[in-house]
């Protein structure tokens, strides 16, 4: 793996650091137009639309720079540029990472607030404790829309055969170990909120190419391997990061994986008799999926040309749940264009 790619996914990131720094900024002056008195009244009036709007600009301007980002590696690889499918940014926007809409997440910091006059701060204390919630949801959802079209973008790309865990410091221990980690194209991102890891798309699974250890020659500060990021911490760091025990733990030589155990949660909904992971977004009348499944409909002959009569049964499933369900990379892309994440 060649310092140029590292540069290429170095300079993505600090692309998508704009855009969520961007967002944040929006958010927070939004934020300041509450009124104490009236939380809910002023957030229904037109701040909390904006605020939706806001996070689902920041969403789309994410989701845009993959196709980009992804063609970038593969060209500086050297390897075979045909693209199978182009990402939908509009398909990653308006929709939060656990399924759920934006308008419904973004409130959270209005209840929040709440919950924290209720429980006897000052009013101007529990606003703070709200703001910094909207901006840590606001920062998540921008970056998760951008890794969820990258992810998709991958699958796009038949020469894309995985992608590596590039780890950004400050890390927490659950990212740390993962640092380096190679997955398939299929595999999602474990990410928690505020993740700030980065995929780094493969031609080739990255196994003895000699990956960096740090910081490389062009100012990066990315790490792929969880020791060498260990290790360029200070004593004080490492017991902050992984508990002094833990610590102690990995100085000692004890395995880093067995001392930090790294889970990513995932909304879940119950279809087909299965567990699955779905989100109703694009799923209305309007909405592009439905608009997808109702041709599909007609196409098959089960409803009229007008499309009368139709009734969406089918949930969309999450990109995630996607790669975890299909079978080959066919499947994967056909799935991707059926519930409207590929072109």
């Amino acid at each position: 793996m060649t310092v140029g790619v590292r540069r290429i996914a170095l300079r993505h990131y600090r692309q998508q650091q704009r855009i969520t720094r961007l967002t944040a900024n929006q958010v927070q002056e939004l934020w300041r137009l509450i009124d104490i008195g009236d939380l809910t009244g002023s957030w229904n009036a037109g701040i909390g639309r904006r605020v939706v709007q806001t996070v689902t600009a920041g969403q789309l301007a994410s989701a845009r720079l993959a196709d980009d980002y992804v063609d970038e590696v593969v060209a500086a690889e050297g390897a075979d540029p045909e693209r199978l499918g182009a990402v939908r940014p509009s398909a990653f926007a308006g929709v939060a990472a656990d399924g759920r809409t934006l308008d419904s997440l973004m409130y959270l910091p209005v209840i929040t607030t709440k919950q924290g006059i209720g429980a006897g701060l000052a009013a101007q204390d529990a606003l703070m404790r709200g703001l910094r919630q909207a901006l840590a949801l606001s920062g998540s959802e921008v970056a998760q829309a951008g890794r969820s079209a990258v992810g998709a973008s991958m699958a796009g790309k038949r020469t894309i055969q995985g992608y590596v865990r590039v780890v950004q410091p400050p890390a927490c221990a659950r990212c740390i170990v993962l640092a380096g980690k190679e997955f398939g194209w299929n595999k999602g991102f474990q990410r928690h909120p505020r993740c700030d890891c980065i995929h780094l798309p493969t031609t080739l699974i990255a196994r003895n190419q000699h990956r960096g250890q740090g910081a490389d020659d062009t100012g990066g500060r990315g790490f792929m391997d969880p020791r060498g990021y260990f290790d360029s911490l200070s004593r004080a760091e490492q017991e902050r990061t992984f508990g002094e025990a833990g610590a102690r733990a990995i100085r000692e030589g004890a395995d880093m994986a067995q001392v930090v155990n790294a889970r990513r949660g995932m909304y879940t909904t119950t279809a087909y008799g299965r567990v699955l992971s779905a989100t109703r977004e694009g799923a209305t009348r309007r909405g592009h999926f439905y608009r997808l499944e109702r041709r599909r409909a007609v196409d098959r002959g089960l409803v009229p040309p007008s499309g009368r009569g139709f009734h969406l049964r089918t949930p969309r499933l999450m990109p995630e749940q996607i790669f975890e369900l299909a079978e080959s990379r066919d499947e994967a892309i056909a799935m991707l264009r059926r519930f409207g994440y590929l072109s």
